[in-house]
């Protein structure tokens, strides 16, 4: 449900950013990116679309601020319409973080392996929120990704997944005017696309360690 994932600089990554109409020109590569990190989002503001840095741990802008207290990098779909946190969110601030891949751990008796995971022949858009805090001298944009039920493919390694959108149905979500009724739909425990895993160092478990994912197994297509 995740908390790594990776963002680099290929075909895949341009041509959904084409797609979802936005340009943030040469890509930099981002390995390992962890909750409070900052990441590359897409939204929408003031009716237009951008692609903005924001802390991947979503600060809601009625708190006190940045913090770590509550884990707030990941927003489970059940709960969108319940929590103070999400509510507003959902329905006016939803938002696209585009991935190349993503690391979760298969928990194997005694043992955590960490699996690389990314879909078969182009990038991942994974549905989100997000929201501005400030307090007349700070200024924060963070963002969350939503999770929901793991496919049947995906749960033998963990029992959630991101909510991982095609660029269609991410325009769908990025639609300010669509009735969040309508966005259940994408929420369903199924796969839009094949995802391929491969286990990998488990170095990778460390947040500090940004350098790119060594394989250390085979792949396999779910």
């Amino acid at each position: 449900m995740p908390s790594r994932y990776n963002i680099s600089d290929d075909a895949n990554i341009h041509l959904l950013l084409a797609k979802l109409n936005v340009d943030l020109g040469p890509v930099p590569n981002r390995y390992n990116l962890a909750p409070t990190d900052q990441v590359p989002v897409i939204h929408q503001w003031e009716g237009q679309r951008l692609i903005s840095d924001m802390r991947w741990w979503l600060v809601p802008h009625w708190s006190n601020g940045p913090s770590t207290d509550y884990p707030m990098f990941n927003a489970r779909c059940e709960v969108l319409e319940e929590s103070r946190a999400y509510y507003g969110c959902f329905r006016h601030k939803r938002c696209i973080i585009p991935a190349h891949s993503f690391v979760e751990w298969q928990h194997t008796g005694q043992q955590k392996i960490p699996y690389l995971f990314s879909a078969v022949d182009q990038a991942m858009a994974f549905a989100g929120l997000y929201d501005y805090w400030t307090n007349g001298v700070e200024h924060v944009l963070s963002c969350a990704i939503i999770t929901t039920v793991s496919s049947p493919e995906f749960e033998p390694f963990h029992p959630r997944m991101p909510v991982m959108l095609t660029s269609e149905s991410a325009e769908l979500w990025l639609d300010e005017k669509q009735d969040t009724a309508m966005l259940y739909q994408l929420f369903e425990p199924v796969l839009p696309y094949p995802l391929q895993a491969v286990a990998i160092d488990s170095q990778y478990g460390n947040a500090h360690n940004k350098a790119e994912p060594i394989l250390v197994g085979d792949r396999v297509v779910l």
